[in-house]
């Protein structure tokens, strides 16, 4: 049974940061491309970011570019979200992605002053 369990999430100031991890199991993680993917309260869920199964590949929305970095560790079967220079508007919950079509339960993150 496939499993994604978010962590890391909480509250900060505009301009700090946060990590975000994914624990994957029940899948072969590093054959796996993962993505982070997010939703902000009455919004639709928006792609944050991309990354290859070996990770030599990745994409990100422009909203993030520059900001944020995603990673994946094949040997412990996690997948990373590193954000940085947070703004109030990167406020939401944010959620991992297998390509297999599998969501974790998400990790809320609040940027306010």
């Amino acid at each position: 049974q496939k499993q994604l369990v978010e962590s890391g999430g909480g509250l900060v100031q505009p301009g700090g940061s946060l990590k975000l991890s994914c624990a994957a199991s029940g899948f072969t993680f590093r054959y796996i491309d993962m993505s982070w993917y997010r939703q902000a309260p009455g919004k639709e869920r928006e792609f944050v970011a991309y990354i290859s199964f070996g990770g030599r590949s990745t994409n990100y929305a422009d909203s993030v570019k520059g900001r944020f970095t995603i990673s994946r560790d094949n040997i412990k079967n996690v997948l990373y979200l590193q954000m940085n220079s947070l703004k109030v508007e990167d406020t939401a919950v944010y959620f991992c992605y297998e390509a297999g079509g599998s969501w974790g339960q998400g990790a809320q993150v609040t940027v306010s002053s």
